[in-house]
């Protein structure tokens, strides 16, 4: 049998594992949250359609953010019917508002403006904003992702 075996730790050899655990602990604390970030986020509710309440006393023009899953979604309403766009800006992906009387989509964030078609008119997202499909059924609108 080694004769290490029988010797009590030191107080340095246990000051040092005290140390590593510590390290470890905060190393796996510290990777969760940034594998996450870069981990994407499961999509469901694809196929949810989900009811704009209030939608046929909306005003043209008017627009309305709702939620479709785990989606920020807006919903305009246009002279030739309903559209709805993701709420989510595809630059940084702060959430876009409608801006009635400019007729635009705007992002606080980075001054980006989206038409009433959601597409870029100025600013740094690179691509348009996802649309969504709204169905009417008699006098209810539906939204959702497909």
């Amino acid at each position: 049998m080694p004769s290490n075996m029988n010797k009590p730790p030191s107080r340095r050899g246990f000051l040092d594992w005290i140390v590593a655990l510590g390290t470890m602990i905060t190393t796996v604390a510290v990777s969760i949250p940034g594998l996450m970030y870069l981990w994407p986020a499961a999509k469901g509710g694809g196929d949810e359609n989900v009811e704009v309440e209030g939608a046929s006393k909306m005003a043209t023009g008017q627009g309305k953010t709702i939620q479709v899953g785990s989606q920020a979604v807006v919903v305009v309403r246009h002279r030739s019917g309903f559209k709805a766009f993701s709420a989510v800006c595809t630059h940084l992906g702060c959430l876009v508002k409608w801006d009635q009387s400019a007729k635009a989509f705007l992002c606080p964030c980075h001054a980006a403006i989206f038409d009433e078609n959601g597409k870029v008119v100025s600013g740094p997202p690179p691509a348009p904003l996802p649309e969504f499909v709204v169905k009417e059924i008699g006098d209810k609108i539906f939204v959702s992702a497909t």
